[in-house]
Order: C-alpha cells, then structure tokens, then sequence
C-alpha cells in the first residue's frame, strides 16, 4: 500500500472525456484528508472521468436509471473493512450544472469529487435532510481545500 503522507490512495482516470485538471495532487491530498477528519479508513479512491454518454451506460446498466446524472459512486468494500470504491464523473454535466449554479468548472468538479468521497463515508443523499447534510459538508470540504 501507498505511504498516505506522500501518495494518498486516491487514482484519476480519463476515459473518452480528456481534461486539463490542474491541482490534481492537492485535490488527492484534500479528499485523503477528508476521509481521516470523517475517522473513515481509506484502502483506495478511484475517480474515472467520463463523458454524458458514458455515465449514462452505467447508470442504465447498474442502477437502471435512464437518465443523466453528474456523478455515481461504487462503494467496492466490504462494510467495516477499509474503503475501496470506484466513483464515475459526468464531464458534461459538471460543465453544465457549473452554468446552472453560476459557479466555475474548478469548483463544480471539486464540489463533486468530494460528494463521492463523503457518499464513500457514509453520506447520502436520499431526503431532504440528507441533501441538507450533504450539502454542508461539500460546503466544508471545498473550505478546507480553499485554504
């Protein structure tokens, strides 16, 4: 296993939607850290960065959902062991809530890698309360991150 202090467990992948992500290495180290204050213990991360079409496939194929979606998440581990997962990125739909939200791509994309951190440790999403919770800790994770 990777030393955490220099290589946190986290892995970026590019399918068929290349992009320039400049602050990659500080993003791992943000969401390695995010999973020590949560007390959660981390095997590995793997982010994949896709396009529409291609997290539509997976969401069709494994959730039965037919819709798009900006973002899945894979939790690999077995409950009480280290976490493992695998957490699918929408390119195109990170760029397109960026305009809905009237925020930047930069921080829709962080926004997003960190929801399929905290989903991996635990999170969901579910009502109205969870998104609430959710949303606050996406809040805090980008604060940090910011510093």
């Amino acid at each position: 296993m990777s030393n955490s202090k220099t290589n946190p467990p986290v892995y970026f992948h590019y399918t068929d939607k290349p992009f320039f992500f400049k602050e990659r290495a500080r993003c791992k180290k943000s969401i390695s850290d995010l999973f020590k204050r949560e007390k959660v213990k981390l095997k590995e991360i793997h982010y994949i960065f896709c396009s529409d079409s291609s997290l539509l496939t997976i969401n069709r194929k494994f959730l039965n959902h037919n819709y798009y979606t900006d973002i899945i998440t894979f939790p690999l581990s077995e409950q009480g062991s280290p976490v493992t997962g695998e957490v699918y990125i929408s390119i195109d739909r990170v760029k397109e809530n960026a305009k809905t939200f009237n925020t930047s791509f930069s921080n829709e994309l962080l926004r997003v890698i960190f929801h399929g951190a905290l989903h991996l440790c635990g999170y969901k999403d579910k009502t109205k309360k969870q998104k609430e919770v959710m949303s606050q800790m996406e809040d805090k994770s980008l604060r940090s991150f910011q510093k």
